[in-house]
């Protein structure tokens, strides 16, 4: 196959080294010229995301220099990135894709948006017209098993980070999240990712309340929502359905009191919070509150150590599927060899009849019976079809060669449908 899939990711290079090797979508664009130009590239595609920098392409003849082109690309030393460099071949590249496509290689297991990625890196090296034939190919089946791994397995239905965890907690509460409104404590990155989630849920409104509300202000406006003060607190809690919160204050921004005002106006509706930081932004005592749901990051970090090991038990359906899937691969790609012989041999049988046809056409036209013509045209056609297989099987029987005959029995006989009658009976169609 020749198939290549080199690069590095988050288990062989750090963060910082990553960054330095990532492609914008307009570096991508460039690199992509760059790998047409390496000798040996017949088809290829750049996936380039936080965690990884990979090449996917198929080959004709030796393995170009991978490492040399991305430092060259990337304009840093060689030797640098010979050290986190891998690289896989054939069977290998082609699991190893699937699994990232799947999710399962993965620095969350299983997260989603790779899939969404690499369909990016097809568009694009595709556009570039560098996809074209076999590696096309090869994606359409990792995207083919990507899918069944999402529908098949449960390799993303439980969350494994604390934000996504606080999310689905909230979900769990209100039926739907598009009629509620979330108020969010802190602006740094967990609530950054808290608002994020909430945004694709289409909560109905998000307030974000920080000690800098410049900070707060620009995070809500990345998620359509709205800054305030911490000072605005107690009137923001009036109107918030879900309360997440997670900064960096050494005591308490929310007490008890404050909770119990904010009830009373509300009219007991419930509320529902998750308080992330440690040490706790949230006092204990509002927890005893009726119609207040707290949870603490330890109550996610059970729930995420119950997803994970869900989320490996779905990871091993998927490799048995990436197992199947592979074998499927090879199995097309084997009758692919077929085509040709084919082709050929519908050219052949598609010229003999052209032959007969046009002399039966002239007897015709010669005035001849038209039952004995088509009598003649079927029996010259028979034997013109059959001369060339009767040569073969003839030399295979002389030469001993029983397997072969037994599979020439198999592609040119219709088993179903043999009469009895013993084959040294059966009349030589020479």
């Amino acid at each position: 196959m020749n198939l290549i899939a080199v690069g590095v990711n988050h288990t062989t290079a750090d963060v910082e080294l990553r960054e330095q090797l990532a492609f914008s979508a307009a570096q991508a664009d460039d690199a992509l010229v760059g790998l047409r130009e390496l000798p040996g590239i017949r088809e290829a595609a750049l996936l380039s995301t936080c965690n990884r920098t990979e090449v996917y392409c198929l080959i004709d003849g030796e393995t170009p220099d991978f490492g040399e082109w991305l430092a060259q690309a990337r304009r840093m030393p060689v030797e640098t990135l010979r050290r986190v460099l891998y690289t896989y071949r054939d069977e290998k590249a082609l699991e190893h894709l699937m699994r990232v496509a799947g999710g399962l290689d993965s620095m969350v297991l299983g997260e989603p948006q790779i899939l969404g990625q690499l369909r990016e890196a097809y568009a694009r090296a595709h556009e570039a017209g560098l996809i074209n034939g076999e590696l096309g190919r090869v994606f359409q089946d990792v995207f083919s098993v990507a899918k069944r791994i999402r529908t098949e397995t449960g390799i993303g239905a439980n969350p494994v980070s604390v934000a996504y965890a606080a999310v689905s907690f909230a979900r769990h509460i209100f039926a739907d999240l598009k009629q509620s409104r979330a108020l969010l404590i802190g602006a740094g990155e967990m609530i950054e990712l808290v608002a994020r989630h909430l945004e694709e849920q289409q909560v109905h409104e998000i307030v974000i309340a920080n000690r800098t509300q410049g900070r707060a202000d620009d995070l809500a406006a990345q998620v359509g929502g709205r800054g305030i003060g911490l000072e605005e607190l107690p009137v923001a809690l009036e109107h918030a359905d879900i309360l997440i919160s997670c900064t960096a204050s050494p005591l308490p921004v929310l007490g008890k009191g404050t909770v119990e005002r904010a009830l009373k106006r509300r009219r007991h509706r419930p509320m529902f919070m998750v308080d992330i930081a440690v040490p706790r932004d949230i006092e204990p005592e509002v927890g005893e509150l009726d119609d207040v749901y707290l949870y603490t990051v330890d109550h996610l970090q059970e729930a995420i150590q119950e997803n994970v090991r869900a989320r490996q038990e779905a990871a091993e359906q998927a490799g048995a599927l990436i197992d199947e899937a592979i074998r499927r691969h090879h199995r097309s790609r084997r009758e692919q060899r077929a085509v040709g012989v084919l082709r050929d041999y519908r050219r052949q049988g598609t010229e003999l009849a052209d032959q007969e046809l046009q002399r039966a056409l002239a007897q015709l036209e010669k005035g001849g019976d038209p039952e004995q013509v088509l009598r003649r045209f079927k029996h010259s056609l028979v034997n013109k079809w059959l001369h060339q297989p009767s040569v073969g099987l003839r030399r295979l029987a002389a030469e001993g060669r029983a397997e072969a005959l037994a599979m020439a029995r198999e592609i040119l006989l219709d088993q179903d449908n043999l009469d009895d009658q013993p084959s040294d009976q059966e009349s030589d169609p020479e």
